[in-house]
């Protein structure tokens, strides 16, 4: 009915009406429109008329406009009509007006790419928002961060960052700012920095995941999640990365104007480095790769500096520089890949590669891979049937596109292992308590040209739209759940049709597979299954012009899909045979990028008693199973990573950011309505709007209601204290249908449309109401201006008539006079008397007239005398009336401040009765306490004696575990690099595996392939990348086989292995080195043992022992069957060679070469024999003599402790085991064969034998070793010191023999003098430091004498009075009283009572009606009694002892105000006591006589003063903290929110996002009144503890700037408050605190100055706002506020009312330009944590120290007055 009624009164109304430019077009109506009408008549904003037409079917009228007052929103859900007009014409006000970036749209943060840098993302903005509500500050990504912040440690749920839009709309953007949001306000607690590692992470990525596109350059080209860990306390612990579809096909095609990755180019700029120079790189102009696109370099971007960062980022994630080259060589190499050159050959079916192509080289030697092996496989390929295999070669076409798929295959291997390494860097062994993901993700994206990439970036959107619109579903649902409103269902867009036709079973995904796996599937068949399965579906299409495209009717729009290399992408083919070359890679890094995770080495869990799983593989080689990885499609593997992606969000709390690009030309603040439009409708917004506008999207709080739309009320419905039926009764008398508004339990919820109406009807009161108010005024105006016009007239008839009568009486004389003169000249005497008589007549009658008007007037003035007298009667009578009123309320406020003097006094009473009653049960407390402390104290002492005794007798049992304990460590430390060398050895094993493939598979291209010959593959990459000393068996055991097939092959042959030799040789050289290393080790040890100790070994050393060997055997076991095996296949293959070279007989002319090169291979083989048989017998001896040794320890362990290694005939010396040896290798090589030796791992089992002897001799050696270490050195030092006292004395002979005897003579006396001198000077010393101690004995001496003397005094005193009492006769002596010197005695002993009594136990309460600062005055009598009796170490000790008892007292009360100011007032006395009283005559200057003779006498604590210094600026800040927390809540909402001046401003609608403020009834709120009483109680709190008045100064400076700085910085973010009414409300509230200062005598502080901004702000707020002379007045008056800050305030202004206007955007840039001149900080909010220097100046006492009394409450009995 109310939308009727405003279409029925529907002129000058504005709507939207479609238009092909703008999309959207304002008009006004203006014609009313009936039911019926055939079109609407509407003038457009260019004042053109125009006719809508409208459908009479369907009636459907154009959008209706909200009004002026709403739009600009910071929430498009406030908006009254939601609509897509409303909501783009919001977002292009705020974007291209206001410059503001993002606006909310319900759960949703709409975020516009500025293309342009704004200061709207520094630290003191992540300040600003930290700890806000949501809706307290303008829309920002830093709000939406702090929501999910805010809801993980309030619900301890995950919460999830959904960042979406097409590219270049600023994705990447948002989530680098949500990520350093999370860093800075969830910071590490520990040192390890996560959170920059965290941000480090991101140019990484850029680098080598972004691009630059025609839309974007930066774009990113993959999707990621990343998952930020926090703790309990909510710091950052960890992260970890997710990946979706990396867009390979960019590394090998470019389109036109775009780049490959930045890696490339940062690579290529900085490949002038020293260190680059192997990679062989040059611009990025000379690689096809990198230069498909045209321009390489992008305006405003340095690759070089981009490549120093991240370079940079690589070694902060601990990537080595290792690590870090091969990466470089691996990207280096993709670009050499691409400049191959592959020629045709004639026949168009194959094609070859020279084999001097330079960059095939470079390829083969960045990656470690051969040359030859590369070229071939590059132009072939192996088809494998079940019967046999097939090389066939491959055309140009075909053999570009493997090496593009291989390009594509390297670098996402490449960009997985990065990623994978930046998670490790990532992780944290700390358990992760929760988490917030942050996803960066592709939005919707359509085309000219679809392909496999956007279809899959498309099912994504899908999927994540899903989620969206059930979210926000479920939201809207809970929020009528909970404010009890009736749910009925929405109808919304459920996409999951579209979903299943993706992929559910036999959908797109699903076919698309099936094809793959068609030996002959094509594109075209794939579109055809599409067409016969899934035309019927609604949300498919076939297009009417093609039959290799299809279309899907995605929710966002319809995308046409060309079928075009749809298998290729899926498929992902890369050829095996190349892959298998790169796994043989010299390089392990690069091995390791292509082993599947089923080659991958598992990690062997350290674990007690647990062994390793070894699969032990057969000899025989088995058919190779078929790579399960390149089985799995990428539409696959993108579907299950997708699901997974969605089950993470699903568990978590979603927040999502959609990314808007207003413009393809990456121009700042243009606006394309167009393409804004169509991502509004892919993003998901408008449909958030649909679902809002479904149900009851305005929702007003009551409290917000009412003061909105009270105009609407009556007068006795305002007085009612219920506001919600107040509310009730007025939206039931304006909206008669039930149905458009719901109540609910704190909100009024309204269907779309309400609120409009209830505005037009509130403007409509307005201008009713200001229409009366003119009527009035105006009638009182023209009634004033008629009664001032009638005075006047009046007046001027009054001086008028009389002027006349006057004229009138003259004229009538004259008359007479001539009438006489007249009638005497000849008139007759009775015409005279007629005459006469007519003018006498005529004269009466005019006197008549006169008289009557004068007694008129006479009435009149007795009249208003009359009511003059009674009016000011009156008058009086109220006077005295008023000022008898006056007189009652001064009596009456005179009472009533007695009743509250009275009140205090009973207070204090009661406070001062509970203190002593608390004392009294304190002491009774501390004296059971002291009780219960010497009885626990003599129970402790028992303990202890127990326990020293139990230490005893243990001491030796300990110091036996401990050396047990690290010999364990350093067995664990051993086995763990066993365990290392092991891994190592299998990842070796792995490399040769596929080494073996590689060259049979050469084998079989030889044998099917007659007549083709090729160089044998390079055996130098046999060699082990290993580095540790472990023999590998693999390597020499296959030795005789490689004898026996140099004898079966041809010379031709025989050359062609001359490598494998060298090989052979090398290994028998390092054979040689560890037979010999052996050796000496077997020599040292047998040496040592006879000085060991051997010590018992415990059961769980045995046992780990024993674990070890076990482990150790099964390793060897599982080598010894691998490298059994590997030696059998290289046999084939050796065979397989024989064969071939048998065919291939070579002539006799090389036959000599031939067999020299035989007789070189069987020596090196015999001498190979020969080395292993030494080892062998040097491991039987050792374990011999282990075993021998084992069991003298058995029989002896229970007799001796000590023993040495057994000397029987069964002992075997170093020389005996060598001669052994040699007699035992020289009969069994006669007579036995070692071929078995190594099948056994002889090898293993020897260096195990000699470890295991080493450990046993190892614990003997402990000792005996140490006592000789300790012998050695005392001698040494011994020897060292003899030798330089002989050489000294034969220096001085030699010098004495060479002079003459008189010259030795004199030479002997001086060396005398000498040494006489020597000894006089150490003497002195001695001398010195003795006479030091006397003196110091001496006064301590002198004190206790004075104590004793003290004491005696006492002690007479006392026998006098006893000796007294014993006379008859009492006699009475009178003592004269001495003076208190102002010092304080205490013993030493009660220094912590003194510490504790008066200052960690004492309350601020117990000292408030003393001296202000009594405890600093108390300490210092006692600091000035020290230095009295010059007792430095007392001195020192009290000080220090107060100063931590201050902190420890500060610590524990860390947010009790007044303690803290108690304890600053303290300190800074005690420091102005230190100075005044420390003989500084510059401190001295105020001091009288009495305080002069207090000063110091022996100590200078110009150090303790510093230190005093230090400890009350601490105090200071602690102070300013705490009183900081307890009035920063209350700024914002007192200065800005809260009403000071009654009905000044009014409500704005508010949409989803509510200011927090808002939620309450709003009673609850701050006003400025709690502002000030909090000042108040500050300032009283402080006066009361005897802070300085300068102190206290600064401290109010302080607490206003923050006041200033807190209430800006929430100026310049929040809209809602940019009004004229808040500038008056600032106002009012400012001068309010600057009187607060004036009352209490704080003017010369500059806290008023110091609020000159605010100030400043406020009148801007007030301040006409349109011509260049009011921006002449703005610039001549905010000179306070810098340009940023004038500019926001301006843009932020909105108007509260429809009669206010908006600043225009020519305005602000008149602004701009007289303000350009100014050298701002580009800063724009304010520092509000910044603190003043604080300055404590000296502040001298007038107290004299022996004035002051110290009150008992204190306990300070044991303090004597001196």
């Amino acid at each position: 009915k109310e939308v009727g009624f405003l279409w029925s009164k529907s002129c000058y109304t504005r709507v939207w009406i479609p238009d092909p430019d703008e999309v959207w077009k304002s008009a006004e109506i203006i014609k009313d429109y009936k039911e019926g009408d055939k079109s609407l008549h509407l003038k457009l904003e260019d004042d053109t008329i125009y006719q809508y037409p409208v459908d009479l079917k369907t009636n459907q009228l154009p959008f209706l406009r909200n009004p002026d007052i709403l739009v600009g929103e910071n929430d498009l859900t406030a908006l009254s009509y939601l609509h897509e007009p409303a909501v783009l014409h919001n977002l292009k006000v705020r974007f291209l007006e206001s410059n503001h970036i993002y606006t909310y749209c319900g759960i949703v943060l709409v975020a516009i790419n500025p293309y342009e840098q704004l200061p709207i993302y520094e630290q003191d903005v992540i300040y600003a928002y930290s700890g806000q509500n949501m809706g307290d500050m303008d829309p920002h990504i830093f709000a939406v961060a702090e929501e999910a912040y805010k809801q993980m440690a309030r619900d301890e749920k995950n919460q999830s960052i959904i960042v979406s839009g097409e590219s270049g709309a600023g994705k990447t953007v948002s989530a680098k700012y949500a990520m350093r949001f999370f860093a800075s306000v969830g910071g590490s607690a520990s040192e390890t920095n996560i959170e920059e590692k965290v941000l480090a992470s991101s140019p990484i990525m850029e680098a080598i995941g972004n691009a630059k596109t025609t839309r974007n350059d930066n774009s990113s080209r993959f999707g990621k999640y990343i998952q930020i860990g926090f703790d309990k306390r909510y710091h950052i612990i960890g992260a970890n990365m997710r990946t979706y579809l990396l867009e390979k096909s960019r590394v090998v095609f470019q389109a036109e104007d775009e780049r490959n990755y930045h890696i490339f180019y940062q690579l290529c700029a900085s490949a002038s480095l020293p260190e680059f120079k192997d990679l062989e790189l040059t611009c990025a102009e000379d690689f096809f790769y990198t230069s498909m696109g045209g321009e390489t370099t992008i305006d405003g971007v340095d690759d070089a500096e981009d490549f120093e960062k991240t370079r940079h980022a690589f070694t902060l994630l601990g990537v080595k520089e290792s690590h870090q080259m091969s990466i470089f060589k691996i990207i280096a190499s993709i670009l050499h890949l691409g400049n191959l050159e592959i020629h045709a050959e004639r026949d168009g079916d194959s094609s070859s590669i020279s084999k001097q192509d330079e960059h095939l080289n470079n390829f083969c030697s960045l990656l470690g891979v051969e040359h030859s092996q590369m070229e071939h496989w590059l132009c072939h390929r192996k088809l494998v049937t079940t019967a046999e295999t097939y090389i066939k070669p491959m055309s140009l076409q075909q053999a570009v596109n493997a090496r593009n798929a291989l390009a594509k295959h390297i670098y996402a291997q490449l960009f997985n292992w990065i990623v994978e390494h930046i998670n490790k860097a990532l992780h944290t062994t700390v358990k992760q308590h929760s988490f917030i993901g942050v996803l960066d993700i592709y939005g919707f994206e359509t085309f000219e040209v679809n392909s496999f990439e956007q279809f899959c970036i498309n099912y994504a959107n899908e999927k994540l739209q899903q989620q969206f619109n059930s979210h926000v579903f479920k939201l809207e649902q809970e929020e009528y759940m909970k404010e009890g409103i009736p749910w009925t269902l929405i109808d919304f867009y459920d996409n999951q049709p579209c979903i299943d036709l993706i992929e559910a079973k036999l959908g797109i995904l699903d076919l698309l597979d099936e094809e793959c796996k068609v030996p002959k599937g094509t594109d075209e068949n794939w579109a055809q299954k599409l067409y016969d399965r899934h035309s019927s579906s609604q949300h498919f299409q076939k297009p009417r012009m093609s039959n290799t495209s299809f279309i899907v009717v995605h929710f966002a729009d319809k995308v046409e899909y060309q079928c075009d290399g749809f298998l290729e992408k899926n498929r992902d083919t890369v050829y095996e045979e190349q892959i298998n070359i790169l796994k043989a890679s010299k390089y392990q890094m690069v091995a390791d990028l292509f082993h599947d995770e089923k080659d991958s080495v598992p990690v062997t869990p350290a674990l007690k008693g647990a062994s390793s799983k070894i699969s032990v593989r057969s000899a025989k080689p088995s058919v190779k199973a078929a790579n399960k990885e390149h089985k799995k499609t990428v539409g696959h593997q993108f579907r299950n990573s997708l699901h997974l992606l969605m089950e993470t969000l699903n568990a978590t709390t979603p927040h999502y950011v959609r990314c808007i690009k207003p413009n393809d030309e990456k121009l700042p603040f243009k606006f394309d309505p167009k393409r804004a439009v169509q991502q509004l409708r892919a993003c998901g917004v408008l449909e958030t709007i649909r679902i809002s506008a479904a149900g009851y999207p305005s929702r007003w709080s009551y409290h917000d209601f009412f003061n909105r739309y009270r105009v609407l009320m009556k007068k006795r419905e305002i007085s009612k204290n219920d506001k919600k039926l107040v509310c009730k009764t007025l939206l039931e008398n304006l909206i008669k249908d039930p149905d458009k508004f719901q109540f609910g339990r704190t909100k009024i919820f309204f269907r779309a449309g309400q609120v409009a109406y209830l505005e037009k009807l509130r403007a409509d009161k307005f201008r009713a109401a200001t229409i009366m108010i003119q009527k009035t005024v105006r009638g009182w105006l023209q009634r004033v201006k008629y009664r001032r016009m009638r005075e006047a007239a009046i007046t001027i008839q009054r001086y008028t008539r009389g002027h006349l009568a006057r004229k009138g009486n003259v004229r009538t004389d004259i008359y007479y006079l001539e009438f006489i003169t007249f009638h005497i000249q000849g008139i007759s005497t009775c015409s005279f008397c007629k005459q006469s008589c007519s003018y006498h007549c005529f004269l009466s009658l005019g006197c008549d007239l006169q008289n009557k008007e004068y007694k008129h007037l006479n009435e009149q003035l007795s009249t208003l005398t009359s009511a003059y007298a009674t009016e000011v009667e009156k008058l009086k009578k109220e006077l005295e009336q008023n000022r008898q009123n006056q007189g009652d309320d001064n009596r009456l406020v005179n009472l009533q401040e007695e009743i509250k003097s009275l009140r205090l006094e009973l207070g204090k009473a009661h406070s001062e009765r509970k203190i002593i009653e608390d004392t009294h049960d304190k002491e009774r407390d501390l004296l059971r306490k002291r009780v219960s402390d010497l009885e626990d104290e003599n129970i402790l002492l028992k303990q202890e004696k127990e326990e020293l005794n139990n230490r005893i007798l243990c001491q030796s049992e300990d110091e036996f575990a401990q050396n047990t304990v690290k010999e364990n460590l350093l067995m664990k430390k051993e086995l763990e690099e066993e365990r290392s060398r092991y891994q190592n050895l299998v990842k070796e094993y792995s490399r040769l595996e596929q080494r073996y493939d590689n060259l049979r598979d050469e084998m079989t291209i030889i044998k099917q392939t007659p007549g083709h010959r090729r160089n044998p593959s390079n055996q130098s990459s046999l060699e082990s990348d290993s580095n540790y000393p472990s023999i590998s068996t693999s390597e020499i055991g296959d030795t005789e086989d490689a004898i026996q097939q140099v004898e079966d092959v041809g010379l031709d042959k025989a050359a062609m292995d001359m490598t494998l030799f060298l090989k052979l040789q090398k290994r028998v050289r390092e054979l040689e080195q560890e037979r010999k290393k052996l050796q000496t080790q077997l020599e040292k040890k047998e040496k040592e043992s006879k000085k060991s100790q051997v010590i018992e070994m415990k059961n769980e050393m045995d046992s780990d022992h024993d674990t070890d060997l076990a482990y150790n055997s099964l390793k060897r076991q599982e080598l010894e069957s691998e490298n059994k095996k590997l030696k059998n296949e290289l046999n084939e293959l050796r065979k397989a060679v024989v064969d071939r070279a048998t065919q291939n007989n070579s002539s006799g002319d090389f036959q000599e070469g031939y067999s020299l090169l035989l007789n070189q291979l069987k020596s090196a083989n015999e001498e190979l024999e020969v080395r292993k048989e030494e080892v062998l017998i040097l491991r039987t001896q050792i374990i011999k003599a282990a075993q021998q040794k084992e069991t003298g320890k058995n029989m002896e362990s229970n007799i001796n402790t000590y023993t040495s290694w057994p000397n029987s005939d069964k002992h075997v010396d170093a020389e005996d085991a060598i001669e052994a040896y040699h007699g035992v290798c020289q009969t069994n090589r006669k007579t036995e064969d070692w071929g078995y030796l190594n099948e056994d791992g002889e090898l293993g089992l020897a260096y195990q034998g000699l470890k295991q002897v080493a450990r046993l001799l190892e614990a003997q050696l402990q000792d005996q070793r140490r006592e000789h270490e300790e012998e050695v050195e005392t001698l040494k030092s011994q020897m060292e010191a003899l030798r330089e006292e002989m050489e000294k004395q034969q220096q001085a002979f030699f010098q004495t023999l060479q002079l003459s005897p008189e010259a030795q003579v004199e030479f002997g006396i001086q060396q005398e003098i000498t040494r006489l001198t020597n000894e006089n000077l150490d003497l002195k010393e001695m001398q010195e430091k003795l006479e030091k101690n006397e003196k110091k004995l001496k006064k301590q001496l002198k004190i206790y004498m004075k104590k004793v003397q003290d004491f005696e005094a006492t002690q007479a005193t006392v026998q006098t009075e006893r000796r007294r009492q014993e006379l008859t006769r009492q006699v009475t002596v009178q003592r004269k009283e001495k003076d208190f010197q102002g010092m304080l005695e205490y013993h030493k002993e009660d220094e912590p009572l003194l510490i504790r009594n008066l200052i960690t136990d004492l309350k601020p309460q117990t000292v408030s009606a003393t001296v202000p600062c009594l405890p600093a005055y108390i300490l210092y009598m006692c600091i000035r009694h020290a230095d009295y009796i010059n007792d430095d170490l007392k001195v020192h000790s009290l000080l220090t002892s107060t100063i931590n008892g201050i902190k420890k007292v500060l610590k524990k009360h860390n947010d009790d105000f007044q303690m803290t100011s108690f304890w600053l007032a303290n300190t800074s006395r005690l420091l102005h006591c230190l100075k005044q009283y420390s003989g500084d005559t510059g401190f001295m200057t105020q001091n009288t006589t009495k305080q002069n003779e207090h000063c110091l006498k022996n100590f200078d604590l110009t150090e303790y003063r510093q230190v005093l210094s230090d400890l009350s600026i601490q105090i200071y800040q602690q102070l300013f903290k705490i009183a900081e927390g307890m009035l920063q809540p209350m700024i914002v909402s007192a200065m800005l929110e809260n009403e000071s001046i009654q009905s000044l401003c009014g409500v704005k609608p508010m949409g989803y996002r509510k200011r927090s403020s808002s939620m309450v009834d709003g009673d609850n709120t701050y006003s400025l009144d709690a502002v000030i009483r909090q000042m108040n109680t500050f300032h009283s709190i402080m006066c009361d503890q005897g802070l300085d008045p300068e102190i206290i100064q600064q401290v109010c400076k302080q607490l206003f700037y923050m006041i200033n700085a807190v209430t800006l910085n929430n100026l310049l973010l929040r809209k809602d408050v940019c009004s004229w009414s808040t500038g008056m409300q600032l106002r009012y509230n400012i001068s309010q605190l600057e009187e607060w200062l004036r009352g209490k005598n704080l003017q010369q502080s500059g806290a008023a100055q110091i609020m000159e901004p605010l100030i400043q702000a406020a009148q801007l707020l007030q301040l006409k706002k349109k011509t260049s002379e009011d921006a002449e007045a703005i610039c001549s008056l905010c000179t306070s506020l810098t340009t940023q800050q004038i500019v926001k305030i301006l843009n932020l202004y909105t108007p509260i009312n429809e009669f206010e206007e908006r600043v225009t955007v020519a305005f602000i840039r008149n602004i701009q330009a007289h303000l350009q001149e100014r050298n701002d900080s580009p800063q724009l909010l304010l520092d509000y944590k910044y603190m003043f220097p604080v300055v404590f100046p000296f502040n001298p006492s007038s107290i004299t120290m022996d004035s002051i009394h110290i009150p008992a409450s204190l306990n300070l009995e044991f303090v004597n007055q001196v």
